[in-house]
């Protein structure tokens, strides 16, 4: 199956700094990958790149197969949505959404708009102005506005930074529905730990330019391929095993009892669990998940085990 984008080897300079150095990704129709790695590590470069906004110094672009490296943006059918949505605010939402239609006979441009806006559910706002629009539905416009050309691929920058933290939980399964509906596949750029394991078909997490590991959320989590990877996608713990090894240990697979060789050092009401952090007999500290009817204080004395998974 001909991916719907894919990176070879792409390197990317910007005056003397390297920003991407032999990136290699490929994504399936209509599969969402998202993009995840600290400030500076080239995420935003990456769909620059994809999108024909930065030049590689090296390496291919293919969109659905065809070599689209040298290609300008407007060549690439790629559809783009920034943070800031970049709706233009003199037009009416409608006229927004045909802005990349033009080549279509007007009837045709007509129902397509229609059926963009039913779907991200915004079918009576058509003659609205981008500034009457919250900042959900500014979003919502702007993906419109992005698959009305019917693009193989989608890139999302970071496209709910601005939003309070429930409206963002709530587009991003909005979005991931609607690119499924779609058949669309789409990189999705986020800082967010969470929502990057959440959203995500695969995770693809980077760091210095390079990406680490692009896997299944659930294989990043539980089988990351560097400690680097372990640690920044969640929080991490390391034990020590009998043969002298460390061993990765999340939250919820610590248990705690009173009285032993540890020290709590600190205790975080989270609702359902609360955190304990705690210091080692060793000197390592190491972050456990409990019930939070366990009576634990700072300063009690406490043990730690790892949970027995379930059928061993």
């Amino acid at each position: 199956m001909t991916s719907a984008v894919e990176v070879r080897n792409v390197r990317c300079q910007l005056g003397e700094r390297e920003i991407l150095k032999g990136v290699d990704l490929a994504i399936a129709p209509g599969e969402l990958v998202t993009l995840v790695g600290p400030s500076g590590c080239g995420k935003s470069t990456m769909l620059r790149v994809i999108a024909g906004l930065e030049e590689p110094s090296l390496g291919t672009v293919l969109i659905d197969g065809v070599d689209v490296t040298t290609a300008p943006p407007e060549k690439r059918h790629v559809g783009l949505v920034f943070q800031s949505n970049a709706l233009f605010g003199h037009l009416r939402v409608e006229k927004n959404i045909a802005f990349g239609l033009r080549q279509l006979p007007k009837k045709e441009r007509r129902d397509r708009v229609d059926e963009m806006l039913d779907l991200v559910k915004l079918g009576g706002l058509a003659h609205r102005y981008p500034h009457e629009l919250s900042g959900g539905e500014q979003q919502r416009i702007a993906l419109a506005r992005a698959l009305a050309p019917q693009p193989p691929v989608v890139l999302l920058d970071e496209p709910y930074g601005a939003l309070d933290e429930v409206l963002r939980e709530e587009l991003g399964w909005e979005v991931k529905e609607i690119l499924s509906r779609r058949h669309t596949a789409a990189i999705l750029v986020t800082h967010d730990r969470h929502e990057a394991i959440t959203l995500g078909d695969r995770v693809a997490v980077m760091d210095g330019g390079q990406i680490l590991q692009c896997d299944a959320p659930r294989t990043v989590y539980d089988e990351p391929a560097t400690r680097f990877v372990a640690d920044f996608l969640a929080v991490s713990s390391y034990l020590s095993t009998s043969l002298g090894e460390e061993t990765l240990v999340r939250p919820h697979q610590l248990r705690v009892s009173a009285g032993g060789p540890h020290t709590v050092l600190r205790v975080e009401f989270l609702g359902a669990t609360s955190r304990y952090t705690i210091r080692t007999a060793s000197g390592a500290v190491v972050v456990a998940d409990v019930d939070p009817n366990t009576a634990l204080n700072a300063g009690d004395s406490c043990d730690v085990h790892i949970r027995e998974r379930q059928g061993e």
